[in-house]
């Protein structure tokens, strides 16, 4: 680690891209690596070691992005990347009383009540509902969160039902929507089913951005496979009807799932 930190030092000192990044400049690289671990636990295997190397080399990168913050930091006198590791020692330690003081809990659940509460004493000043959470945050994480936060204070449904309702409320209001041909009205009554979609996934303890993107690729996987038997026939999806499209489609959906 200590030969990791003069790295990053070094590459600022002299590499040319590095002197003219900024904390600002280096947000689009920050969030590519953060995507990139990600994809790289998404293709883990427990079976199979050797899809940790591309796991390793992922955090590497997302480790140097907060290195390289650091060294900018530490170059104008800020703070240094001592204090970026104290500090989040510091805060996991204060919001783990159960584990370095004498606060005895039974469940995870308990652990995230405890967590949440301390977080709130340790920001006093976040007075309102919503104060904390961050709006730059991915749609669906975003939806989550503020819909957790209205759930804490007792704006919620007791049950799935309820949710479960509104979506099909929402998506009748999606065909009148799109069936009068007006964008602005479709897309108003879309973001309406979309936000209560995440709501049905957040009774279900489910993390949509997980389902969705396990959806993604499960559908990209059979179009790929589509794709495979056209061309073993000769043919090309984009000159195939959508007749013979859905009988490839009904046959690669007999394949085992991955």
């Amino acid at each position: 680690m200590v030969k990791f930190h003069e790295l990053a030092r070094t590459l600022r000192e002299q590499c040319p891209w590095d002197k003219e990044q900024t904390h600002h400049s280096l947000v689009r690289y920050l969030l590519e690596e953060t995507y990139e671990v990600v994809d790289a636990i998404s293709h883990l295997d427990p079976n199979d070691a050797s899809t940790d190397t591309d796991l390793i080399e992922e955090l590497g990168d997302l480790l140097y992005q907060v290195e390289f913050h650091a060294a900018i930091a530490e170059e104008e006198g800020r703070f240094t990347m001592a204090d970026v590791a104290r500090t989040v020692h510091d805060k996991l330690v204060a919001r783990h009383p159960h584990v370095f003081a004498d606060v005895e809990v039974s469940s995870s659940s308990e652990v995230e009540k405890n967590w949440e509460a301390i977080k709130s004493a340790e920001k006093p000043e976040r007075k309102g509902i919503f104060d904390g959470v961050v709006g730059a945050s991915p749609s669906l994480l975003l939806a989550t969160k503020v819909q957790q936060r209205a759930a804490r204070v007792g704006f919620d449904w007791p049950d799935i039902n309820g949710p479960l309702a509104k979506i099909g409320e929402e998506a009748t209001e999606v065909a009148h929507a799109a069936a009068t041909g007006d964008p602005e009205s479709t897309m108003v009554e879309i973001r309406d089913l979309l936000f209560a979609v995440v709501n049905v996934a957040r009774h279900l303890d489910i993390d949509p951005e997980s389902a969705l993107r396990t959806a993604v690729a499960k559908f990209r996987h059979r179009v790929e496979s589509v794709e495979g038997l056209a061309t073993q026939q000769g043919k090309k999806m984009k000159e195939m009807t959508l007749s013979e499209l859905d009988e490839l489609w009904e046959v690669v959906k007999q394949y085992p799932t991955h």
